[in-house]
Formats: structure tokens, sequence, C-alpha cells
């Protein structure tokens, strides 16, 4: 036990130090929450047909939906850090040429997020949104409740950050041996209909934001398999060299 201590007292310090950041983040947004969530709704804003609005549906949903808002961006921007203390604490255990491996695919996965996250804000949510307005039926007022809203969008952009990982993930698979690049070819329609299913679990119920998230999917799934055939020459050009005389 005595062993294990030092290791369960780092843990404790880093997450400690990364709930910090998080509360420190919600306190400095907190301030700004209203602005905050007027900023996440204006893809809705700009759909609404005139005469509509966004409604409070419970009497402390306007107090506590932009608050819940400080709390998931507080969390998002915290994720750098978080992972940073999460690594800090791993890398020790870890041989040089782990860490050379890792490294890489824990970077590319953060910046593949945020920028899924991006993607999913300034494509999906407009374009599912202007969908769902042409659909409303004629005589019908549109007054979208905020709590309802907020999780809509969250969920569209926790899905696109998702969605950005398969690069990732199917480099990951590949290096290490889990599966070849042939193996994934050959998967490839197989990979084209799971990104149409897992576009339709990680979105709303609409083709429009299922299409949107799916297609990307597919073709970082094609841009991973390059990049691993690309990596693969490169091995065995060295190997081929270094068998030169």
């Amino acid at each position: 036990m005595n062993h294990y201590l030092p290791h369960i007292i780092e843990l404790r310090t880093r997450i400690i130090r990364s709930g910090l950041i998080v509360l420190s983040l919600f306190l400095a947004l907190f301030w700004v929450d209203e602005y905050l969530y007027t900023f996440i709704a204006e893809p809705l804003l700009r759909t609404l047909p005139a005469g509509s609005s966004m409604i409070a549906t419970e009497v402390t949903a306007s107090f506590i939906v932009p608050m819940k808002l400080a709390w998931i961006l507080a969390v998002f921007f915290s994720i750098p850090y978080i992972l940073y203390q999460l690594w800090a604490f791993i890398a020790p255990g870890l041989y040089p040429n782990e860490k050379q491996k890792i490294l890489p695919f824990l970077i590319a996965s953060i910046v593949l997020f945020f920028i899924g996250v991006a993607f999913a804000y300034y494509t999906v949510c407009p374009a599912a949104l202007s969908f769902f307005a042409q659909c409303t039926p004629t005589g019908v007022r549109v007054m979208a409740d905020i709590s309802a809203y907020l999780n809509f969008v969250i969920t569209v952009l926790f899905a696109g950050g998702i969605a950005f990982q398969v690069p990732v993930i199917t480099l990951l698979c590949i290096q290490s041996g889990l599966v070849s690049i042939g193996l994934l070819e050959h998967l490839r329609p197989y990979v084209i209909v799971a990104a149409f299913i897992a576009g339709m679990l990680l979105t709303p119920p609409d083709v429009i934001s299922q299409i949107l998230l799916a297609l990307p999917m597919w073709g970082f799934f094609e841009a991973g398999l390059l990049f691993a055939k690309y990596l693969d020459k490169q091995k065995n050009r060295i190997l081929t060299n270094a068998h030169k005389p």
C-alpha cells in the first residue's frame, strides 16, 4: 500500500488542479453567461420565422440554463488542461518510444475535437434548424424552449467532436496492429453504413444533420487510411534503405 501512496497523492493533486481550473473558468464565465447563451442561440434566432421567439417554460430556467451553459463551457475549455494533467500522471510510467507514439495521437485528438465542435456549430446546427423551421406547418408559431434548445445544441456539438475522432481511431487501430489497412479497405462498405448509423444515433432525428455528420466521418475514415498508407510506405522505404549495402 505504501508503494502506491505517492501515486495516489499525485493523482489527487492533479484532480484537484483540474477541478480548480474548471471552477475558475466557471466563475469567469458565469458573469457573462447571458451573452454566451445569446451566442449559442444565434443559429436558432437566425432561422426563426418573424414573430417567433425563445421562451422559458420554467420559473428558474432563465437563471439555471445560462448557468448550466457556463458549467458546460468551463469543462469544455478545460479539456486540454485536464488531458495534460492526465498525461503528466501516466507519462513517467511509459517508455520513450511509447511517449512518442501516444503524444501525437493525444494532441491530434484534442485539435480534431475542437474542430468538430466548430464544424457542428457553424454547419450542422444552422442546416438542421433551417430544416426544422421550413417544416413548420402553416399557422403554427415556433417558440423554442431555452432548456430544450441548449440540450439540442450540446448534443450536436458533442456529436461533432466525437465524429472528428475517426481518423485518430483509424490510425490508432492500424498502428497498434489491431487491424490492417487491407482489412479496413475490405470493410469500407460496412464503415460507410456505420457512419450513417452513428450520425443517426448522435444527432437529432432529422436527415440533414445526420448526413452532415456522417459524410465527414466517412471522409475522415478515408483520410486516415490514406495517411496510414503513407506512413507504411515511409516505413518500408526506411527499412529498404537500411538493408542496402
